[in-house]
């Protein structure tokens, strides 16, 4: 019965190919940042209402959320993401803020809606209930702007799937799946069951005195200097991080400086502290943040650091990769599979993994290196269109035969929730491990 179900949600999907496809490029060519992707949810609004979703929602500034079907037994979300990253270089990049789909969340929203298309034509014989989120902000960037909106109480949370959380957008989901683009793949494949670290993001702000640089430095006290041996100090740390917990510690400064006859006195620094673990999070963001206050004791001056919940390590489930896994042969013939690669960064997804079973396999289809100009869609009916019939096809799965094997999913990953969500990040910030 279900090998009937996916060849019509399969079918259904190749007969919407060049409309899916069409809207990918689409969303290419109109990128947007983050918490700022008005167009780009227009157009999914647009996407939703043609395929008769209700309930539709706008939850976390600019995402949209809407119910395909609601019936009895596990509600199952499938996600793409609105935002683009900074890369200014990128054929595809908006001129006139940088941002571009260097990282392939444009394919997840075709994707994302192919599904909703093969899951339509199926609908009638499938129990529980489908529900299509598109997420904002999942690239973690332009920190100082995004605390600012925190600030101002506009957010809570930095990354998009976490205010998701908090506004409670999944306490009526039950598992949710998403597929990630994989560049430069060595053959065509979709990757299931890779682990990815997470992070605390930090926004650092180095505090010293202004003075004529040229005329009389020695009546200043230089925040560059702080901010500059704070990254040194950071790297003389770096042969303590253990190889296991694959630590990564990337500091930028946003701002080094007013004048260049002036003595910098306020210079802001942002960085991740990125690990396979919480633990080792906190350990590496202890070491961090006790060099950045030696640095600016050092010189004189002062440092405020921000601590703020970045992503959480994604835990994906077993029981859900070995069925999209299984899918690949009926699906999608010409990929082959690989389990337990490990991903690229880090995503909110892990946030949600968290809470609930969870899926996020990547699948080929992409050339040149991620947050790149050389970032490109190389096969569009790899990037669009296997995706969608790979994850309509592990919901048939789900919920065919009365959703049995859904509710088996579910009987063996018992769910937390959003309370115990916030307090592990309140636990993770109050305590900053061992430095």
């Amino acid at each position: 019965m279900t090998d009937a179900l996916k060849r019509a949600a399969c079918a259904a999907i190749d007969a919407q190919a060049q409309r899916l496809t069409a809207f990918g490029r689409d969303i290419l060519a109109h990128p947007e940042l983050g918490y700022k992707e008005t167009r780009t949810a227009g157009k999914v609004l647009e996407a939703f209402a043609s395929l008769g979703l209700t309930d539709v929602t706008r939850p976390a500034r600019t995402g949209v959320k809407g119910w395909l079907w609601r019936g009895a037994g596990p509600r199952v979300a499938v996600i793409g993401e609105l935002d683009a990253v900074l890369s200014p270089g990128h054929p595809f990049a908006d001129k006139a803020t940088g941002a571009a789909h260097a990282c392939g969340h444009n394919a997840q929203l075709a994707s994302m809606l192919g599904c909703a298309v093969g899951l339509r034509a199926v609908a009638d014989s499938l129990a529980g209930s489908v529900c299509l989120l598109a997420a904002p902000a999942e690239e973690y960037v332009e920190i100082g702007w995004r605390a600012g909106l925190r600030r101002a109480g506009e957010v809570q949370y930095l990354g998009g799937k976490q205010q998701l959380i908090a506004e409670g957008a999944f306490d009526d989901i039950d598992m949710a799946m998403m597929v990630h683009s994989e560049t430069d793949a060595p053959q065509p494949r979709a990757v299931v069951a890779g682990a990815a670290g997470g992070f605390i993001g930090k926004e650092l702000r180095f505090l010293g005195k202004e003075a004529h640089a040229g005329g009389a430095p020695w009546e200043g006290v230089n925040a560059l200097n702080a901010a500059s041996l704070a990254i040194a100090a950071i790297h003389a740390n770096r042969e303590t991080f253990r190889d296991e917990d694959h630590v990564r510690v990337h500091p930028i400064i946003t701002k080094g400086g007013d004048l260049v006859n002036t003595v910098p006195a306020d210079v802001r620094m942002e960085s991740y502290v990125r690990a396979a673990s919480v633990q080792a999070m906190r350990t590496a963001n202890a070491k961090v943040n006790r060099a950045a206050r030696g640095a600016a004791y050092a010189v004189g001056a002062r440092v405020e650091i921000d601590d703020m919940p970045g992503y959480l390590p994604l835990a994906q489930n077993a029981a859900l990769s070995e069925l999209f896994a299984a899918n690949v042969p009926v699906c999608a013939p010409g990929l082959a599979v690989e389990r337990g690669l490990p991903f690229c960064g880090s995503t909110d997804m892990g946030d949600v993994s968290y809470l609930l079973p969870v899926i996020q396999p990547t699948v080929s289809g992409f050339s040149g290196a991620a947050h790149s100009r050389d970032f490109a869609v190389a096969d569009e009916a790899l990037a669009y269109l296997a995706p969608a019939k790979l994850m309509a096809a592990t919901v048939i799965d789900l919920l065919a035969g009365g959703a049995a094997k859904g509710r088996s999913v579910l009987a063996d990953a018992p769910r937390r929730t959003r309370d115990e969500y916030s307090a592990l990040w309140r636990d993770i910030l109050a305590q900053p491990g061992e430095g």
